[in-house]
């Protein structure tokens, strides 16, 4: 509750205004969620000034609020969304105003006639080709119905009709524009940012697993939870998979496009990173599942604490690979890349001594499927996805892909 002077009037919030201060700092800091707002709150203003401006005094408009309202409409996130938007906004709002011609000179201005129109037109915004923007048709046709309605001869509904939808083009057309010409918006760093956030999550459970079991054999607790940190970050997928998409929907129709070539890798080499990187949240899971139960048979059944080991080393190779990928950006692309391959590679050494290990303690093959079998392939498996990884970003920025390896031949 606000802190109060003794006449009762309220104190001033000073956390508050020190947090609006501290937004405006990282607006004019950095790229971000403040300065994003920020460019998006000018945009709009400015679209809806210059579309009044035109509306006012161009058109000479009766109604000239229809033309800003329909440029901030367009002030979308992306390029793409403005140009596709804009065209479904146009489609329905002239829907809606021949609902009203059509009904409106055949039957005149009467409740009767203005349900009509509302049947029809809500009928019509239901068309899925519409998307969002269905719900137009019947506000269209409900302020054509209440300009039509205030004049009387022939001519001057048909101007006021025409005019809805002159204003409407004149609108989308300036919020288009306006979003295509004035810094229109990038979202490189928000897929790198998903790509970064689920590699993060997948370093911290490595980073754990590692040096737990070279300790010896974990209880059941400790792998326990290791088993839910797998499975919550497999829902992390999803939300990576959204970022990707997004930002490769800023770049369609965007003339800055042009500019960012430098970036490095494409989205199409991200999406496959992403994919693939669920896969390996997947494998982790089966990993974990599998020391899990491991850890809660009778000790003769248990793997041999050398075993785990030498499984630990070969997770702390992987996990340099995953800490790689949290710092991932298109700037340095090509020397992560390189960075990548060289955690592979310890990785890759590592698994071998853990083949190895298995040989050496393993008196027969039914004794290496029952004790070491799954989490030996799940290891195999960890490698294979993530040297997938590092090749497609390899391929994303021109570089040649290294020959695929004994645990990558199957891909």
């Amino acid at each position: 509750m606000a802190q109060r002077h003794d006449d009762g009037t309220p104190e001033r919030d000073e956390s508050r205004i020190g947090r609006l201060f501290a937004r405006f700092r990282r607006a004019r800091g950095y790229g971000g969620h403040e300065r994003e707002t920020v460019l998006i709150v000018l945009k709009c203003a400015l679209a809806a000034c210059v579309a009044w401006v035109i509306a006012d005094t161009v058109v000479k408009a009766d109604s000239p609020a229809f033309a800003p309202f329909s440029a901030v409409l367009m002030v979308q996130v992306t390029v793409y969304q403005s140009v596709v938007q804009s065209l479904r906004y146009v489609l329905a709002v002239t829907l809606g105003v021949v609902v009203q011609a059509v009904l409106g000179f055949l039957l005149g201005t009467h409740l009767w006639t203005f349900t009509l129109v509302a049947l029809v037109a809500l009928t019509i915004s239901r068309w899925r080709r519409l998307g969002p923007q269905g719900p137009q048709v019947a506000t269209a046709a409900f302020f054509a119905y209440s300009s039509f309605a205030t004049v009387t001869t022939t001519y001057d509904q048909v101007t006021r009709l025409t005019e809805i939808v002159v204003l409407v083009l004149v609108g989308c057309g300036l919020g288009v524009a306006v979003n295509l010409l004035v810094l229109p918006p990038m979202r490189y760093r928000s897929a790198e940012y998903g790509i970064t956030t689920l590699a993060r999550a997948m370093d911290d459970l490595l980073g754990d697993m590692a040096p737990g079991l070279r300790e010896g054999v974990p209880g059941e607790d400790r792998t326990g939870d290791w088993w839910r940190r797998a499975r919550r970050i497999e829902g992390l997928v999803p939300q990576a998979l959204a970022a990707v998409e997004g930002a490769q929907e800023s770049v369609r129709f965007n003339p800055r496009r042009l500019l960012q070539r430098h970036r490095g890798a494409s989205f199409h080499g991200y999406r496959d990173v992403v994919e693939a990187l669920g896969r390996i949240t997947e494998q982790l899971t089966s990993l974990t599942r599998g020391l899990y139960y491991a850890t809660g048979t009778a000790a003769e059944d248990q793997p041999y604490p050398d075993f785990l080991a030498e499984y630990g080393d070969f997770l702390e190779g992987i996990g340099g690979a995953t800490q790689e990928l949290t710092e991932l950006t298109g700037q340095r692309l090509a020397e992560q890349v390189d960075r990548l391959r060289e955690h592979l590679d310890t990785a890759g050494e590592g698994y071998d001594r853990l083949a190895a290990t298995v040989r050496r303690t393993s008196l027969d093959p039914a004794e290496i499927s029952h004790a070491y079998g799954i989490l030996l392939v799940d290891a195999a498996r960890l490698l294979e996805e993530l040297r997938f990884v590092q090749e497609r970003l390899a391929r994303s920025i021109g570089l040649a892909a290294d020959p695929p390896t004994a645990q990558g031949e199957g891909r």
